[in-house]
């Protein structure tokens, strides 16, 4: 097992599980114009694409849109929500995110021919991919957001705009920026009401 990689023994990391208890996303509009440069953006990949993934399928693939590809997919949002006459403020909230943002990375579902690992199984590993790009962000000191939205299931927007093939989809547009201001804090779920425990 030459090619084994060694890792450390599993012990408690105290300052993991505090951020991981205390994370909270950052809405676009609290982002500024400053991101993180490309030799940071691959680390945060790299972060993103350790996740589960059943049969090393690696099903999803990431999209790095800087400020002018961001500002082309507002004007490309605007255009097809005229086209599908959309509720004009419902398509104007899309295009200003498109527009405003300085980087966003788009988490594509890419699933992979398999006959032992299910397409929901990979479609779930991309949703993965999505929370660990928005945690590996928060933790370098980021503000990170993961949005969808009508834009993410348009055939259109995703063929035109992103370049997706007919068997990928979007998993997430996540944004991401310096903080400009901390968000307020939202209620938190019951754990106690959400869980059962089994012990037979």
């Amino acid at each position: 097992m030459a090619d084994m990689v060694d890792t450390p023994p599993l012990a408690p990391t105290p300052a993991a599980l505090g951020f991981l208890l205390s994370r909270r996303s950052r809405p676009p509009r609290m982002l500024g114009m400053k991101v993180p440069d490309r030799a940071t953006i691959e680390v945060l990949l790299t972060a993103a694409a350790r996740v589960p993934d059943h049969g090393k399928l690696e099903p999803w693939r990431f999209i790095v849109l800087q400020h002018a590809a961001c500002q082309r997919l507002g004007a490309l949002a605007q255009d097809r929500g005229a086209t599908l006459a959309m509720d004009h403020d419902k398509v104007d909230k899309t295009a200003s995110g498109f527009r405003d943002a300085h980087l966003i990375i788009a988490v594509v579902s890419a699933p992979k021919p398999s006959d032992r690992i299910p397409v929901e199984e990979q479609t779930a590993s991309a949703s993965a991919a999505c929370l660990s790009l928005v945690n590996a962000a928060l933790a370098a000191g980021w503000g990170a957001c993961w949005l969808t939205g009508w834009a993410s299931s348009d055939r259109d927007f995703l063929q035109t705009g992103l370049g997706l093939s007919a068997s990928e989809a979007l998993a997430g547009f996540i944004h991401i920026g310096e903080e400009q201001r901390p968000p307020p804090e939202r209620p938190r779920p019951d754990i106690s009401a959400l869980t059962t425990w089994q012990d037979t």
